[in-house]
């Protein structure tokens, strides 16, 4: 297939639905309790929700969707550090634009913005790099944050900062890593997963290799998927495949993306300029061991962190928000007490109704799909 539109075609998805309707007849698991399969990526919830997934499979089989939304895990503090740093005089704080509506303790960047912090959305660090070489006399600092996914772009960008010796450019580091995440979720005592759909741009950096340790230590099949309907409907058949006969393998669906060794040149920039942190604050989750990045000693002209002072204060969640129970997947996103009431899109309590990549946010705009197979898979797609 070469065109999207291919990846939406109604009438293979519904043969997919009925031989994953046929397949889970033959897992064993299944017959006592509905299989929990967890999507890891924000990217992959979004689809699920958008395109009704969810309603196409059997009741045996529940998604449980992971913390794979970079902007969804930011802790309360981290943004109070953002808007800090952002209402320092002299400042012009960039970022993403899903990060402008996080909710902090005291304020949003987008609220700081509106009180007279200098705040501007880009879509790439060069846009903030470019900033920076006209605005000499200011202290231009880019909010990196994501995934694998996103790492190589802020360290190429802090690398040719270095080369032009552009010196009023910073970054506020948030990276975060995937597979110490993945760790800390299946060594939890509130989960029971039987398989992973594998984050598939995070796998485009990476490879196929880091995963092996979820299928070798902890006997769980992994398969990294796309993120068209069809693809996540494939990678779901290739993980009840796996389950049915037994096996506990790495897979790659995405294979016309993701090269099983990675993509050097990135992973290359991200160890020049990165060295992982001993842990990290994920709202929701906690303090993960190993599940960040800093920037390196060597680039610490470069480092906002260090050359700002920011509060770095832990700050707890609202109590009414349950953002820590959905990203662990212990509960559904309509299943919090708050949910479509005093937090929606408008008025976010919590973080995963900010991202469009966020289990909440997606399930309030698409969550109202629900139809019989085989009639879904025609209305939706």
């Amino acid at each position: 297939m070469r065109y999207v539109d291919e990846f939406r075609d109604p009438k293979k998805a519904s043969i997919l639905v009925e031989d994953i309707h046929r397949l889970v007849q033959h897992v064993p698991q299944a017959r006592n309790r509905p299989l929990q399969l967890m999507e890891f990526c924000g990217g992959h919830t979004h689809t699920i929700f958008k395109y009704g997934i969810e309603q196409m499979l059997p009741e045996s089989v529940e998604l449980v969707h992971g913390p794979g939304c970079p902007v969804c895990v930011l802790p309360m503090g981290r943004v109070d550090d953002c808007v800090a740093i952002a209402e320092c005089p002299g400042v012009i704080f960039t970022t993403f634009g899903d990060a402008m509506r996080v909710p902090g303790s005291r304020k949003s960047l987008l609220q700081a913005k509106a009180t007279g912090a200098d705040v501007r959305m880009v879509y790439s660090p060069l846009d903030a790099l470019a900033i920076a070489r006209d605005n000499p006399d200011r202290e231009v600092v880019f909010f990196g944050l994501g995934f694998e996914t996103t790492m190589p772009a802020t360290a190429l960008t802090i690398l040719a900062a270095e080369r032009q010796r552009v010196a009023n450019f910073s970054v506020f580091c948030n990276h975060i890593t995937t597979l110490p995440t993945i760790k800390a979720i299946l060594d939890s005592s509130d989960m029971e997963l039987d398989g992973f759909l594998g984050p598939g741009h995070v796998s485009m950096v990476i490879g196929t290799h880091p995963y092996h340790f979820i299928a070798g230590h902890y006997h769980k099949p992994v398969v990294i998927a796309g993120f068209e309907p069809l693809d996540i409907l494939q990678s779901l058949w290739m993980l009840l495949k796996q389950l049915a006969e037994r096996r506990c393998v790495v897979e790659n669906q995405y294979a016309r993306i993701v090269p099983e060794a990675g993509n050097i040149q990135a992973l290359d920039a991200i160890q020049q300029v990165f060295e992982i942190r001993e842990y990290f604050e994920w709202r929701g989750l906690g303090s993960i061991d190993h599940s960040g990045v800093r920037i390196r000693d060597c680039f610490a002209g470069y480092d906002a962190e260090r050359r700002f002072a920011v509060p770095n204060l832990s700050i707890a969640d609202p109590k009414a928000c349950q953002c820590g129970e959905v990203l662990k997947g212990v509960i559904k996103p309509w299943e919090c007490k708050v949910f479509g009431r005093a937090c929606t899109p408008e008025t976010p309590l919590g973080s995963l109704m900010v991202s469009s990549e966020g289990a909440c946010a997606a399930y309030f705009n698409y969550g109202k799909i629900s139809a019989e197979i085989p009639a879904a898979t025609e209305e939706v797609f």
